[in-house]
């Protein structure tokens, strides 16, 4: 099995080189990375249209097994050009990850982690999207290992096309974790999302930050639920965005030219 790394926090994150180490494990696997040359959170699904992308070819001096190229792009630039260029051979799998915190709810719209595997699916490859929901100590071993003992059900379960399973692993011990729960996606809402500051000239600027809003409306079976809980959260997720109940009440109406 081929298998593509990538994520959006740079190829040089502890997240994917961990990940990477883990899967070197299974003999039956060969991993190539190829992944942005610094962090690129929250740059959902952009890709670079204006400049020229440069792919260097990097060196793992601590993990001999890996292969890599870091790119001057965004997660959906690697995805596309390792695909179509880099790569000799087109991957089986990508898994985009561990991104260090989670991808939960309506923040997969933004994020560079989530639009990494939904590019894979655009080009037909069977993807996944990994987060490790800890921010200040994240230990990324259980997660990477949670990974590499799902890689080949994932794989051989054979999802449908279009179809990238989003997983969010809470920062824990395998002993605090809950269990895994198949979940949808909930709504993340942030209160005071900018910060009003003055620079040394006297003009104001805004600063994106916030804190989020307990999810007290969530249904139970979300994945902001699931994460909050205790357990790691598995979201199969698609591209296709049509709100298929109102086609019909469309079709309806008598649209006037």
């Amino acid at each position: 099995m081929i298998v593509l790394l990538t994520n959006d926090d740079g190829i040089h994150a502890e997240g994917i080189q961990v990940l990477g180490e883990a899967l070197l494990q299974d003999e039956n696997v060969e991993i190539y990375v190829v992944a942005p040359d610094h962090e690129r959170s929250a740059t959902g699904h952009a890709i670079t249209m204006h400049r020229p992308l440069r792919a260097e070819e990097v060196k793992f001096f601590h993990n001999a097994g890996l292969k890599g190229w870091s790119v001057n792009g965004t997660p959906s630039d690697c995805v596309k050009l390792a695909v179509e260029y880099l790569l000799p051979q087109k991957p089986d799998l990508v898994i985009s990850g561990i991104n260090r915190g989670s991808n939960l709810g309506t923040d997969v719209l933004y994020s560079g982690t989530v639009s990494a595997a939904v590019e894979a699916i655009i080009l037909g490859i069977p993807a996944m999207a990994i987060s490790l929901t800890e921010q200040e100590n994240p230990d990324f071993r259980f997660a990477a290992n949670f990974v590499l003992r799902i890689l080949h059900t994932i794989y051989n379960h054979d999802l449908p096309n279009n179809t990238l399973l989003n997983i969010n692993i809470p920062g824990k011990t395998r002993k605090k974790i809950a269990g895994v729960a198949v979940t949808r996606l909930g709504l993340r809402q942030y209160r005071n999302a900018f910060q009003k500051r003055i620079d040394p000239r006297g003009r104001n600027y805004y600063w994106l930050a916030g804190e989020e809003v307990d999810p007290t409306e969530e249904v139970k079976n979300s994945d902001v639920v699931a994460v909050k809980n205790s357990y790691i959260s598995i979201t199969p997720i698609h591209f296709d965005l049509t709100n298929y109940g109102l086609l019909n009440k469309l079709k309806e109406i008598d649209w006037e030219i």
